[in-house]
């Protein structure tokens, strides 16, 4: 008796190429969240509480419209444990014009998305982890140069990239 393999061989083809698609889609929710950070992250070093707030408030609402069906169970599972502090610290950002408290408040969100980032791939480009003495505090950066969102002009290069993720 011969055995045809080649159907059996597409048609394991097609279903890895199927999982591969269906992780791809869900990594897309994901990846979507951290150029909003960044966008919070670059008006706090420019001092601009304004855009700060209007970036935060999108980032608010992304967390809520992200689909988790659409994830595998280690992306549900890393999502659903840091987004309930994600979407408190991008409302506090969002709710408020002042600068010293965006700047606050943006060490804990900046702490919430670093855990997620550990837990779930949110894109394909390296993310530097900067920490900043001054604050005893961390952010998240995609380019080395180091641009302080606690102090904005005033220490503006204050801290040092002590991790990558890739």
């Amino acid at each position: 008796m011969k055995l045809n393999l080649v159907p059996v061989l597409v048609s394991i083809a097609l279903a890895a190429g199927s999982t591969a698609a269906s992780a791809q889609k869900s990594n897309e929710s994901l990846s979507a969240l951290l150029p909003m950070y960044y966008n919070i992250k670059n008006a706090l070093v420019s001092g601009d509480a304004g855009t700060a707030s209007k970036q935060a408030a999108a980032l608010y609402a992304a967390l809520g419209g992200v689909d988790i069906k659409k994830m595998t169970t280690a992306e549900q599972s890393g999502f659903l444990a840091a987004k309930t502090k994600l979407t408190a610290g991008s409302k506090l950002i969002a709710d408020t014009k002042d600068i010293a408290r965006q700047r606050e408040a943006f060490i804990s969100l900046s702490a919430d998305m670093i855990s997620l980032a550990r837990e779930v791939k949110l894109g394909s480009q390296p993310i530097y982890l900067d920490y900043c003495p001054m604050k005893k505090a961390w952010w998240m950066s995609a380019e080395q140069a180091i641009k302080n969102p606690y102090y904005g002009s005033s220490m503006l290069t204050c801290g040092s990239v002590k991790e990558t993720l890739k």
